[in-house]
């Protein structure tokens, strides 16, 4: 295929080799397959954004370190360098968050570098050589959404532990591989403990992924992880191997014990739907 701009640098610095084809192509990224020697990898090739949506960003930055005060005090007035190094800083958020995670054994594609822009990383396939597929293209057995339900948790806990929380994590920003899940997409990881929206974005991490795979075990959509999980982490009692149980005692006072049944209820009811639905396959076949 034609080399797209963004990666011909690449290619002229012998960082790879070929453009085998495009992977996917989202609003902030496209993503391509690429040969680097006999190696098959994938390269992130960012693209510009817009004020509008630097604004939509705002609730992750909160809490981020910027590298100096000349670039802090831009990004603070939102001059047209300040966006240029709050363009910058976003795209180097998930290179840096990449190489922590792999070191504190959080399962993501492995990080190879990041050149004019551009992040070249593992390309994870599944058990046929294939692009892997993402977590809301597959269909499970209820003891493979269990067994994935409880990997997922633990790699959100390892995560947390390390001050780091996916911040938009769902069904399709997790892959399927060879392995089992691996997380991708972190260019809007949140800090845990600089970040007044943490919390939030933790329960809403952890109930997007239990919903999903509590469409295949309905009994995980009566667990409440990310409350165990934050609570213990607020208590500095959260290690990488903390056993958790999924119990947690909500304090009525300050908690909208409603609304959180209302969700669970209608993760239930999209559970129960999407299981008559095969059902009903089943019984044409």
């Amino acid at each position: 295929m034609k080399t797209p701009q963004g990666l011909q640098a690449l290619i002229d610095d012998g960082v790879i080799d070929e453009v085998m084809r495009p992977l996917k192509s989202g609003k902030e990224a496209a993503v391509y397959v690429v040969r680097s020697g006999d190696d098959v990898r994938c390269a992130k090739v960012y693209k510009d954004m817009a004020q509008r949506s630097f604004q939509q960003r705002v609730q992750y930055q909160e809490g981020r370190k910027v590298r100096g005060s000349r670039e802090a005090r831009a990004i603070g007035k939102a001059s047209k360098y300040g966006r240029k190094q709050q363009e910058t800083a976003w795209k180097n958020t998930e290179v840096e968050a990449l190489y922590q995670l792999v070191d504190a054994g959080v399962r993501v594609p492995q990080p190879y570098g990041y050149y004019h822009g551009v992040l070249v990383m593992e390309l994870v396939t599944d058990t046929g050589g294939y692009s892997a597929p993402r977590l809301g293209e597959v269909e499970l057995t209820p003891a493979l959404a269990r067994e994935y339900h409880a990997f997922l948790v633990r790699q959100v806990v390892r995560m947390l532990c390390i001050g780091l929380i996916h911040g938009d994590l769902s069904a399709y920003n997790i892959l399927i591989g060879e392995q089992g899940p691996v997380l991708i997409d972190f260019p809007q990881v949140v800090s845990a403990a600089g970040n007044n929206a943490a919390r939030s974005m933790l329960l809403r991490d952890v109930n997007n992924m239990t919903a999903t795979l509590g469409g295949f075990a309905p009994e995980l959509l009566d667990t409440w992880y990310g409350e165990e999980m934050w609570a213990l982490f607020e208590q500095g009692e959260l290690l990488p191997d903390t056993p958790l149980t999924g119990k947690f005692v909500h304090d009525a006072r300050s908690v909208d014990l409603a609304g959180v049944r209302d969700a669970i209820n209608d993760a239930r009811e999209e559970a129960l739907i999407r299981q008559q639905g095969r059902e009903a396959a089943a019984e044409q076949d």
